[in-house]
């Protein structure tokens, strides 16, 4: 199930919030910034990695002072480099599979807190979410979070089918 809320991501009680992340486990853009200033110091800690990381590939923590138990940082670019369709595309599609592994129930996005615009965002959400192969039923439902009322127009034509 997909479901669009208003809310703040940082103060959102689900198993797991989406965190877009560069290959050092950076913050990408303004959503994955308030999320790391709200988790607190302990999971700067939980962020920090040997070498870069894939940029595809998901990562799951612990979710420090967030209402969420986990975070699941999605590598959406290099810290070079800029996120791309596909680069958002593979990371939501590891991310997923990372939550069906640790049997997560409710994940929660933010439209904007991917790197592209929200259309594009919303397009890669409900699709990698409504195609995962194999699907267990886990995670069950995927919160979209959206900042405005507006927001809500850009994944209203993909919630029926995926496509519009």
């Amino acid at each position: 199930m997909i479901r669009v809320v208003e809310h703040a991501l940082p103060v959102l009680a689900v198993d797991a919030v989406v965190r877009a992340a560069d290959d050092h486990l950076g913050p990408v853009g303004p959503v994955s910034v308030a999320l790391d200033l709200e988790a607190g110091a302990a999971s700067a800690e939980l962020r920090r990695v040997q070498a870069p990381l894939d940029v595809g590939a998901a990562v799951i923590t612990a979710g420090g002072e967030l209402a969420a138990e986990f975070v699941l940082h999605v590598v959406v670019q290099s810290r070079t480099g800029a996120p791309s369709r596909e680069t958002v595309r593979r990371a939501l599609t590891s991310a997923w599979h990372r939550a069906e592994g640790w049997q997560l129930t409710t994940v929660a996005a933010a439209l904007s807190g991917l790197g592209l615009e929200p259309e594009a965002a919303a397009v890669l959400l409900v699709e990698t979410f409504r195609d995962r192969p194999g699907n267990t039923g886990f995670p069950a439902e995927l919160q979209i979070v959206v900042e405005h009322p507006g927001e809500r127009g850009a994944l209203e034509p993909y919630l029926s089918n995926g496509t519009p």
